[in-house]
């Protein structure tokens, strides 16, 4: 049954202001009409066209026979070679069908029994016009290895463990979160020692600690292959592989078990934006040809980035990136996606020297890319009808409309968007502003800046601001006294006070106010005292910057827990209360004399007084429902650092008097850099 047409009126009721670009958006809903109901009927669907990777790559049957398939339309030979055939270039051919697809089948030793060595090297050697011979590592690989003391090139691995060494998942997947709070995080720096964690260590040493700490979705980073370490992730080689440099396949599928039997919900930061450029043990020149997998020429290439652009409007790229996704969905079980380099995948001129400012004349016409979006669109509506409880989270600057509405809507179909203005505004603040110049209109302003109906992930820092030559918002705060004053033992000094203050404010004010769901880059939570710089040329091939001091957080006498345990609290608070599922807030104040912000959300009452030197008894602020409210977090509790001022608990009866927009008013103590948060009876 073909596909629904979409409708003026469908995207007018998303948002009256798009009548110029509704032809545009219905352009791009034809585009993926035409691309969904092609699937449907050459493949079946999405179901079955989604499973490319039990099609392509090495498959073993259950008489233990295997099956290679591999797409190289400009190979004119091409054979299976290995330590199983002792390289040999001849003795397993493999034949080529009309669509340019390579095929053989290697028969058991014995029923049952691969020929094929469980971990054992392979290769597809394969001869192009002109009679080169190239070499390549299977595209749909599962398992590649590094041997640094022989050569930086991967090796392909068959990957075919014993039953008994197979990883069997006993929990399922967790329900869909209603309010997303997102640990972002990257396995090889998750350890204080100087080398790369594990899988293993992540699982028995992090996942408690991440689960203690109330965040219910987990982030990870760099798991897919990739040739340099130092590119967190984003240049990867292998699409089907899990990175090698952390442990096994088993050991990731463990650790996503294991964080499902806690009731965390696990994204992949999936990297379909380009492609690493390594030819040895990458996709690029996969066939000999510049444009197999890619556009060929400059459109092929991202300039910034030094690396490969796909080709979106390729039958068999569609089949290979939507295979992709449901391989890590359904080998490792894995809820989601983060999809990195949206910005750059949706418009001709990838964001680079763009500033967007807004206006709607920016998104559609030439400058979108109207085959990749039409990707990012069946990806979202495949996986979402397979997978109706999948997350979907865009990283994009631009503020495209309709990125997070459902593609029957004329949306892209994502569930989120990252707000990544956010963490920008903190760092202007804190590099150009002094405290008294804060203003808190636009603070707000920056923080309410989103697409109705559109939700959004916020977050005060995010793993860019941690990279060396940049700086945390806790080194922003207290980088002068960071090595001297964050012990207990030294006197609390003006620089590590305010410290302390904001950047508990700061992520309480993002955290409630700035989204429908919140992340945190992992030891930012504690104010981590060291930036994040992985081993390279640069600096000697050090890991002294790769990894994270957990030492400091759980020292009794050092003030990182104070910051630690202020992030449980808000997490677990909002678990409570749920202000991330809610309608979004209603500020009512702004004050920029007095530096106070006021505003509901979830039946809560948030009030911040960012005043650098000024506290305030008895302070009217408005609020919606009449009532006896109290106390239920504040920072200035002493377990947070703070000074023990303002007391949980207490009664605060409202007044049936209108102020500030809302029917009633209530006085409450606020000191300086402090917040609280009042709950109703």
């Amino acid at each position: 049954m073909p596909t629904k047409p979409l409708d003026a009126k469908t995207v007018l009721d998303n948002d009256p202001w798009l009548e110029p670009n509704v032809p545009a958006i219905i352009h791009r809903h034809d585009a993926f009409r035409k691309w969904k109901d092609s699937i449907e009927q050459n493949e079946g669907g999405y179901e079955p066209f989604t499973k490319g990777y039990l099609k392509f790559g090495l498959n073993v049957r259950a008489d233990g026979s295997v099956v290679y398939r591999e797409w190289a339309p400009n190979a004119i030979k091409a054979s299976l070679i290995g330590d199983f055939n002792e390289w040999n270039r001849e003795s397993h051919p493999m034949a080529k069908d009309h669509f340019g697809v390579w095929e053989i089948t290697v028969p058991p030793k014995a029923r049952g029994v691969c020929a094929i060595p469980h971990d054992s090297k392979i290769k597809i050697s394969m001869v192009i016009p002109g009679g080169e011979r190239i070499e390549r590592l299977p595209a749909w690989i599962k398992r590649v290895t590094q041997d640094l003391s022989v050569s930086p090139v991967y090796d392909a691995r068959f990957w075919n463990p014993p039953q008994a060494e197979r990883y069997k998942f006993k929990n399922a997947r967790p329900p869909k979160p209603r309010g997303v709070r997102i640990y972002e995080a990257h396995v090889g720096i998750s350890t204080p020692e100087y080398r790369v964690g594990t899988y293993k260590e992540f699982t028995t040493n992090m996942l408690p600690r991440i689960r203690d700490l109330g965040y219910n979705v987990i982030q990870l980073m760099a798991i897919m292959e990739h040739a340099y370490y130092a590119s967190f992730g984003y240049q990867v080689t292998s699409f089907f592989a899990a990175s090698s440099r952390y442990g096994t396949p088993e050991e990731l599928k463990e650790l996503i078990d294991t964080a499902h039997g806690m009731g965390i919900t696990v994204l992949l930061d999936i990297v379909h934006s380009h492609a690493c450029k390594n030819v040895l043990d990458g996709l690029n020149l996969f066939d000999g040809t510049d444009h197999q997998y890619f556009h060929e020429g400059g459109k092929g290439r991202h300039d910034l980035w030094d690396s490969r652009l796909f080709n979106y409007g390729s039958y068999e790229v569609l089949r290979f990136l939507m295979s992709n996704l449901r391989f890590w969905m359904d080998e490792y079980k894995f809820d989601g996606f983060r999809f990195d380099g949206v910005t750059s995948m949706m418009y001709i001129h990838h964001g680079n020297g763009v500033g967007f400012s807004g206006g709607y004349h920016e998104y559609f016409g030439e400058q979108a890319d109207i085959e990749a979006i039409v990707y990012l669109m069946l990806a979202n509506d495949a996986v979402h009808s397979i997978f109706p409880d999948c997350i979907t989270i865009a990283e994009d600057v631009s503020g495209m409309p309709l990125l997070c509405k459902p593609v029957s809507k004329g949306g892209v179909g994502f569930d989120y968007r990252l707000s990544m203005a956010i963490p920008d505004m903190w760092i202007k603040l804190l590099k150009h502003k002094t405290d008294d110049e804060w203003n808190m209109s636009n603070i707000v302003h920056t923080l309410t800046n989103r697409r109705y109906g559109e939700k959004s992930i916020a977050y005060a820092e995010s793993h860019d601001q941690a990279l060396v030559g940049d700086k945390t918002l806790a080194f922003w705060l207290m980088d002068k006294e960071m090595y001297t004053n964050m012990s207990d033992l030294s006197e609390m000094t003006p620089v590590i006070s305010r410290g302390i203050a904001l950047h508990k404010m700061i992520r309480l004010l993002v955290h409630s106010l700035g989204g429908e769901g919140y992340l945190n880059f992992e030891g930012n939570e504690f104010g981590h005292p060291e930036w994040l710089d992985f081993p390279r040329e640069g600096n000697g091939n050090s890991f002294h910057y790769a990894r994270r001091q957990w030492n400091v957080v759980d020292d009794p006498i050092l003030r990182y827990r104070y910051l630690n345990e202020f992030d449980k609290a808000m997490n677990h608070t909002e678990a409570k209360y749920g202000w991330l599922a809610a309608e979004p807030a209603y500020v009512s104040l702004k004050h920029e004399v007095d530096k106070v912000i006021v505003y509901e959300r979830a039946g809560l009452l948030f009030v911040f007084n960012f005043h650098p030197t000024k506290s305030f008894t008895d302070y009217r602020v408005g609020v919606e429902v009449p009532g006896e409210y109290h106390v239920i977090l504040t920072s200035d509790e002493p377990r947070f650092g703070g000074f023990g001022n303002v007391q949980l608990g207490g009664q605060y009866l409202t007044t049936p008097l209108g102020w500030n927009g809302r029917r009633n008013w209530v006085q409450v103590y606020i000191p300086t850099r402090t917040c609280v948060v009042l709950a109703k009876d």
